[in-house]
């Protein structure tokens, strides 16, 4: 390998970001639908398999490369902690970590527990970090909010999904409690810039999507806590369907957006309101909402094979891992 290769490759590493982290997030949350789907329509379980286990490959490498760059290029890293939209990004590991582990239940139980103590320890810790960044000694501007600001601390819901059925209900409420309230503080913050402040900037403009995730997972996880469809799971639920109808509207603009990591932030959110429509449905006998998710589903995963094929485009085209 030749020095100018070498230190190409270098500096590749350098910009590896963070935000292929949502990646995981997209892929886990397919696998999940479609496990969601399968049980609905009792068929087999190959599809969900076959993509739980993409995506465990994935993390594995994704994790991998990210720490070759902590080692390599720490200040990069450092960077990235201090800049005021990648900060969000950070607790994507953990969430993914949680979800990997929700995605394990039915099909590695032995993995399931510890990469849910893992993800929820570190999900804990990225949450306070992150908002003590919030809150302490920088200086955001306006600009600065996005929705991707749900990640940190809402993200915090994801843990009762995985952490009811294995038996951590307590734990489970607290990690609940936290992200609904700070679901409620931070809605409010980016209505309100949304609507007064300037447009989102292009890269930004796909975290639009993440609107719908909050209520989506809120009504999942509110369900494994309680262990039926109450008012309030009824209330979240028709809260995401009401997202996903604003940001359908908004979506025909997004996609002709030049293309970047952050697009993959349109995965996630559609998975779990696909997942929340297939909970109310196995709940309540709903035929009406066991074909929302049907629908919902069907979009998703032309979602993830587009950002699939254009990733793997950029990858090519040497876009990626590229200073911006």
């Amino acid at each position: 390998m030749t020095d100018a290769t070498q230190t190409h490759g270098e500096s590749r590493l350098e910009h590896y970001p963070v935000t292929f982290f949502a990646t995981i997030m997209g892929m886990t949350g397919l696998s999940l639908s479609l496990h969601a789907a399968e049980n609905s329509w009792q068929v087999g379980d190959t599809a969900s398999t076959v993509v739980y286990y993409v995506a465990l490959a994935m993390f594995a490498l994704i994790l991998l490369g990210y720490l070759a760059k902590a080692v390599k290029h720490p200040q990069a890293v450092v960077a990235e902690w201090k800049h005021p939209v990648r900060i969000a990004f950070f607790p994507a590991i953990s969430i993914s970590l949680l979800l990997l582990a929700a995605a394990s239940l039915t099909r590695a139980p032995a993995l399931a527990e510890p990469l849910w103590y893992v993800g929820m320890i570190l999900q804990g810790v990225l949450t306070i970090a992150v908002i003590s960044g919030w809150i302490g000694a920088r200086a955001f501007q306006t600009g600065h909010l996005n929705p991707a600001w749900f990640i940190p601390a809402v993200g915090n819901v994801i843990v009762p999904i995985a952490g009811v059925p294995l038996g951590h209900p307590e734990i489970s409420w607290y990690f609940m409690s936290v992200g609904l309230i700070f679901w409620v503080v931070l809605m409010t913050l980016v209505i309100n810039r949304l609507m007064f402040h300037d447009p989102l900037p292009g890269r930004l403009q796909p975290t639009l999507v993440i609107l719908i995730a909050p209520p989506a997972v809120g009504m999942v996880a509110w369900v494994r806590l309680v262990g039926d469809v109450d008012s309030l799971a009824r209330i979240l639920l028709n809260g995401a369907y009401l997202f996903t109808v604003i940001v359908a509207v908004q979506l025909p603009r997004i996609v002709k957006l030049p293309f970047a990591m952050s697009f993959w932030a349109l995965g996630f959110p559609f998975a779990a309101v696909t997942i929340a429509s297939f909970t109310y449905a196995a709940k309540t006998g709903s035929v009406a909402h066991q074909y929302f998710g049907t629908v919902l589903l069907a979009v998703l995963v032309v979602i993830i094979a587009a950002l699939t094929l254009r990733t793997l485009k950029a990858m090519s085209a040497g876009e990626v891992c590229v200073p911006e």
